[in-house]
């Protein structure tokens, strides 16, 4: 057992974890942010994506003591005041969700994007979400709400 401290939704958040503990389960088991989700456990579905350092990870690909001291936003951390994050409002407004499963991955990924171009073109996104399955839906309107969030977000998060 170890102990790591990581800042998780601008919050220090410390705990002891087995050397092998994945990000995903520091959050989803140890912290209760269940937003973060599991779904493939082989790290081809997207669906646990948070940033870390601002930056995409999937948290099933990195251990809780690799982002020891670092910077980790998980969904539930985009929202500020009761406000959607201008992301997550373009999820919801251009309906880039059906089941919903494989949104929080996609909106974190997606603000990842946006943060590095406030124009990305649908051929930009859609290889951007080569890692982020959704089972439901044709992307079509996940490329929609990328667009119109990253317009919204202007190039930063």
């Amino acid at each position: 057992m170890a102990r790591v401290t990581i800042s998780v939704n601008g919050a220090e958040r410390s705990a002891e974890v087995e050397a092998r503990t994945l990000l995903v389960e520091f959050l989803r088991e140890g912290l209760g942010l269940t937003g973060t989700h599991v779904g493939c456990d082989t790290s081809q579905c997207g669906a646990c994506c948070v940033l870390v350092d601002g930056r995409s990870v999937k948290g099933c690909t990195v251990l809780a003591l690799q982002v020891a001291g670092r910077d980790v936003t998980t969904i539930e951390g985009l929202a500020s005041n009761g406000q959607f994050h201008p992301m997550q409002a373009a999820f919801k407004e251009h309906h880039g969700l059906q089941c919903g499963f494989c949104t929080p991955g996609m909106v974190m990924s997606a603000v990842d994007l946006a943060s590095r171009t406030s124009s990305p073109s649908e051929a930009e996104i859609r290889h951007w979400l080569e890692g982020n399955v959704c089972r439901c839906t044709g992307y079509h309107n996940i490329v929609k709400a990328i667009q119109a969030g990253a317009r919204a977000m202007g190039g930063g998060s």
